[in-house]
Order: C-alpha cells, then structure tokens, then sequence
C-alpha cells in the first residue's frame, strides 16, 4: 500500500532528532499493509548492520529486531539445543507466504504487539530481554513478557527503538512443548500455548499468548498436577483478558487455554516422569 502522507525516507544511521509522525521501517511488512495516516517520516533499519543471530559469550542468544523470520528458522534449523525446535514451530504459526518470511522481522512483530505474534510468544516462553534505545543514546532492558501490555500497546517511549532479544542459555536447554489453535486452516492463532520445564530446577512455566491480549506466564516450583494447572490458569488470566475479535470469542479462546495448558502439563511433567 502507498504511504501519501510520507514526505520523507532517511537512513536510521543519520537518523538525527527525533519527531512525532516518525516510524521506525524494518521488514515493512505491517507498515505497508494499511493506511498510517501519522506517519510522516520513514526511517530505514535496512543499513544498520546488525547480525541477525549470534551466539552470546554466556550460550545465549541474541536476536536482532532486524533479523527476519527465515533468518531465524535457517539459523535454529540448524542448533542442538533441546528448545531448537519451538524457534521453527512459532516461525510456522505466521502460517505466511515465503514473501513476508523473508521480509517480517522478529522486531516487527513484537512492535506491533498483536496477540497473535509468534515472535512475541518465542520470546516470552525462553525468558527473553528486549534491549530498548532511547533517542538520547540510553539503553534500557525490559523482559519479553512484559513488553506487550495489551492489544497493540508496548512497553516503547516515544522515540525508542528495540535493538535485540537476548535468550538465556538456561532457557534454550529447556525442554518445550508447543499448541496452537486457529478457526481457519490459514487463520491468525487464536491460542497458543508453550510450556518450557527448567533443565536445573524442573520448574515449569507456562506462557499463555493469543488467546490473551498479552504474554501471561505461570510458573510451577514442583511438577503441578491436574488441578492446579486449572487453578493456576483460572486465577492467573481474567475474564476480562481473553481477546475478543473475528478470530475467535472469548469463551472459545478461554476453553483452549485450559485445555492446552492441560495437554502442556502431561507432556512435560506425566509423559516425562515415565
């Protein structure tokens, strides 16, 4: 889609001063599928240089914003770690055309903050930390599941711009489990559900994205049996929580919650202990 109300494209490296009507312009996937009549000013991530992945001096890694979602896929397809596989599983839940893979990025769709976004329940799920930097050149940190704050409202001040994601190597040794619903075939997620079971600790943690309007995490010290996983959901998500659009009510998104987080539960804690 035209922007008509862009008068200007500038490279972020020059970036200068920041001003209302400026959009930060990474895969541009989002940017150019509606109408943004505020945006005056593009400025273009494309020459920044960052490495898409790289490995962390502590096993880590670190995600650009830049990296797009077929950078990150090629890159997991590739690593041993036991959590490898959610990496191509949450890439899969675009359910996109091989256009937008290789143009959406993984900050893109944590800017965004839709509920559905798969990168922003990657990041959540393995414990990630946004690196945030401020216009003046500060840097602040926030963690993956607190960034999203509702349906489209971030955790971002005017001006800032997300740099990276960095998961901890504990988190990537986790074991996880993955579930994930859509009322259509090639439909937006309307729950999904990944469950993650600590390699030290055997803690389990369970991050409810989707069918909320944002990252919800449960956390269990000693393996949870039936009941308290639904205790846990029914007191941890309100009612008023569960998103509500064309791609499924609440009441449905509701049922798949406890269910998947039930299904979770066994494969991580019941399949695991046989």
């Amino acid at each position: 889609m035209d922007l008509n109300t862009v008068v200007e494209m500038r490279d972020a490296r020059n970036r200068g001063t920041w001003r209302p009507g400026d959009a930060w312009l990474g895969g541009g996937t989002y940017l150019f599928s509606e109408p943004q009549p505020h945006v005056r000013r593009l400025l273009d991530l494309s020459r920044m240089g960052w490495e898409p992945v790289r490995l962390t001096p502590t096993g880590g890694l670190e995600i650009a914003a830049t990296c797009t979602i077929a950078q990150l896929s090629r890159f997991a397809g590739r690593a041993d770690w036991p959590a490898a596989p959610l990496f191509e599983q949450c890439c899969r839940a675009f359910l996109a055309s091989w256009k937008i893979w290789n143009m959406a990025t993984v900050g893109g769709n944590l800017c965004n903050g839709l509920p559905a976004g798969p990168m922003i329940s990657l990041t959540a799920a393995l414990d990630g930390v946004c690196r945030l930097l401020s216009p003046s050149g500060s840097v602040r940190e926030v963690p993956a599941k607190d960034f999203v704050r509702g349906a489209g409202v971030k955790d971002l001040r005017p001006g800032e711009l997300l740099r990276s994601v960095t998961l901890p190597a504990r988190a990537l040794a986790s074991r996880t489990a993955f579930r994930q619903a859509s009322l259509y075939g090639l439909g937006r997620s309307g729950a999904l559900l990944i469950g993650a079971r600590d390699p030290i600790d055997g803690e389990l943690s369970l991050t409810v994205t989707a069918s909320t309007v944002r990252p919800i995490q449960l956390r269990f010290a000693v393996p949870p049996n039936r009941e308290a996983v639904r205790e846990a959901v029914e007191h941890g998500v309100r009612p008023e929580e569960y998103f509500d659009d064309i791609h499924g009510l609440p009441a449905w998104r509701r049922h798949m919650t406890f269910r998947f987080a039930e299904e979770i539960r066994r494969e991580l804690v019941e399949e695991a202990g046989r």
